[in-house]
């Protein structure tokens, strides 16, 4: 376990796979750490800004962390602020473990077509324990509320799934398909690797984004944002598998000369069982880092599509959709709230799978391994 006493002692590695951690526990246990609903609008809270947390009163005492109930008011046609009416009467104080609303733990559905009904796989746990909230009518929205009064810290958590889970949803389609087509066509070689080859350079010379966009353009308008998006990714992953296919192929020519693979042969094994068994796991250290490497891009797509109208819609939250106000510019200058956070949360998301990436490939490298 050389390498992986190499990947602990690698600050950077260390800390992508820990911010990596972090995120994926938010957004699985998003149905506990975020307060309300995501779909939920909350009356006279559209676009409001991030809730100041008070710890004294209006007379100066000081009672713990609390917030006081805050609705918009008028627009100031000049400058286009809003004026915040807060009601200093009623402190609502701020609390760990409070409860809300009802949701099912650990739910899993499988989405389906919208003429069927949806399929439950697991029932879930019948829950209504949020990790922070208030104790009375007051909202407590940390990072403030979009244009139709939704929490946005709710709607980044759960978005986030779709964000965080995407990658690795494309990566599990479209290694496999790479490295059993690589496998062969370096295994066999002659007119199997030609033709292999051949339409792997043709598929390679397809722009990724104008795919995407023409991918998104004509799909079917009865399907929901998530099984939209599913099928770009699912169409796109299988004509993605070529980059790797080349790859795999080329150390497969040499793994094959091999005296265990000889072995095999002569042994009479089977060839896609010398492929699969013997051949494909001397290039797992490839694979491992490629994968980890190839998340970031399928994040990056998500955020793409769902920015320019083509992946995630409204009201299902993802960090792409949430992106899509950037394009108005006074939201900029007077609603930055809105931004920042899915953009430092992208940012950060393919920052730290590039971190753990490049760690894996330092640990990972042969010739370390050797010395």
């Amino acid at each position: 376990m050389d390498w992986w006493r190499r990947l602990k002692k690698n600050p950077l590695a260390r800390f992508g796979a820990i911010l990596l951690l972090i995120f994926y526990i938010a957004v699985i246990a998003a149905d506990f750490i975020a307060p309300y609903d995501p779909y939920a609008s909350q009356p006279n809270g559209s676009l409001l800004p991030p809730t100041k947390i008070y710890w004294a009163s209006q007379s100066g005492q000081f009672i713990g962390p609390h917030i006081y109930p805050t609705t918009q008011g008028d627009t100031n046609l000049d400058t286009g602020d809003r004026q915040l009416i807060v009601d200093f009467k009623k402190p609502s104080p701020l609390r760990l473990f409070v409860s809300g609303a009802e949701y099912r733990l650990f739910q899993l559905s499988l989405p389906l077509p919208p003429t069927w009904d949806e399929a439950t796989i697991l029932p879930g746990i019948p829950l209504n324990w949020h990790l922070f909230g208030t104790t009375d009518e007051a909202k407590f929205n940390l990072l403030g509320t979009d244009d139709q009064g939704r929490d946005q810290l709710s709607r980044l958590l759960y978005g986030g799934r779709i964000s965080m889970f995407i990658g690795i949803f494309g990566v599990a389609i479209s290694f496999p398909l790479g490295l059993l087509v690589g496998g062969i066509s370096g295994y066999f070689g002659g007119w199997i690797d030609s033709i292999i080859m051949r339409l792997a350079e043709v598929l390679m010379t397809f722009p990724s984004i104008y795919l995407l966009v023409t991918l998104g353009a004509v799909l079917p308008p009865g399907l929901s944002s998530t099984q939209r998006f599913l099928l770009i990714v699912v169409i796109t992953s299988v004509i993605g598998w070529a980059g790797l296919a080349r790859v795999i192929r080329g150390q497969v020519l040499s793994i094959k000369e091999r005296e265990f693979v000889q072995a095999s042969r002569a042994m009479g094994g089977n060839p896609i069982y010398i492929i699969v068994r013997h051949v494909l796991p001397q290039t797992a250290t490839y694979v491992i880092i490629s994968a980890t490497l190839a998340v970031p891009s399928f994040i990056g797509a998500e955020a793409i599509l769902s920015l320019i109208g083509l992946g995630i819609q409204q009201p299902d939250p993802s960090w792409g959709n949430m992106l899509s106000l950037a394009s108005n510019a006074s939201i900029l200058v007077l609603q930055p709230w809105l931004i920042w956070p899915p953009t430092v949360l992208i940012i950060l998301t393919v920052l730290a799978f590039n971190l753990l990436g490049d760690g894996l490939r330092d640990a990972l490298d042969p010739r370390s391994l050797r010395r």
